[in-house]
């Protein structure tokens, strides 16, 4: 089991959640999805969410999430892409893991999310300028608690792999 969790955190169609899986497979490690918690424990899914609760209510539901998730130790965690806009869960994932910011272009986004139709936030004809509104708003809010950054669209699933083991100074089971 590892000693320390590890938190993969960024925008929409970074693969975090596909990453995730793999690290903890590799690493014999429980895996959890932010979104997918949020969920299970509401009983609906995000799209009605955002529909009954606006988005705020969304975010209450995630702060409270990323608080439980980081009282538990030895996981790899894929955080929703808009996490790091409150401070409470900024100072949960920076105090109780290794945080790793996995960096996508727009382009990319783009490109991963086109058939997307459970992203409430992507439901609209702007999406490209959106998406970029969202990475200047949120990119600073990335790096100030990552310990790692790594950009997905220069990398293979498994160099990206590797990357966060060695910066972590894992090693695999």
């Amino acid at each position: 089991m590892l000693s320390t969790n590890i938190f993969l955190i960024g925008p929409m169609g970074a693969g975090k959640t596909t990453i995730g899986k793999m690290l903890a497979n590799e690493l014999g490690s429980p895996f959890l999805d932010s979104d997918h918690e949020i969920e299970e424990r509401s009983g609906a899914d995000i799209p009605w969410i955002f529909d009954v609760e606006g988005e705020r209510g969304f975010r209450d539901r995630e702060a409270q999430v990323i608080e439980e998730i980081c009282d538990q130790q030895g996981i790899i965690l894929a955080t929703g892409g808009g996490v790091v806009g409150r401070p409470e869960n900024r100072s949960h994932l920076r105090k109780s893991g290794f945080v790793v910011y996995l960096k996508t272009p727009v382009s990319v986004q783009l490109q991963r999310t086109r058939n997307d139709k459970k992203r409430p936030l992507l439901q609209r004809p702007d999406r490209e300028a959106f998406l970029a509104t969202l990475l200047e708003e949120r990119d600073p809010l990335y790096r100030s608690i990552a310990d790692l950054v790594l950009n997905t669209d220069k990398l293979s699933l498994r160099q990206i792999i590797r990357e966060i083991i060695q910066a972590a100074g894992l090693s695999i089971r």
